[in-house]
């Protein structure tokens, strides 16, 4: 294999910034900072979101039809009106 080539395949700590949630995966994602986890110093990238933050996969989405009606409001509104000329 040719030298210099490939990337830098390593573990890397993953750490969401809204709840603090970490997890360790392997990447070859470029970082500034490192953490110390398990006696290990490892790579930190920091994230906005994560599973364990995301409203889809913490069930606290809003369904846009439960909005105080908004849905049903545009369609009453603009349901009857007809394009074709």
């Amino acid at each position: 294999m040719k030298e210099g080539i490939h990337p830098n395949y390593r573990e890397v700590c993953f750490q969401d910034m809204s709840n603090g949630f970490k997890f360790v995966t392997r990447s070859c994602v470029n970082t500034k900072e490192s953490i110390e986890i398990d006696g290990r110093e490892l790579p930190l990238f920091k994230l906005d979101t994560t599973s364990e933050s995301h409203p889809f996969y913490t069930g606290t989405q809003k369904s846009v039809d439960n909005m105080g009606g908004r849905v049903e409001k545009f369609r009453n509104r603009f349901g009857k009106i007809s394009t074709s000329k």
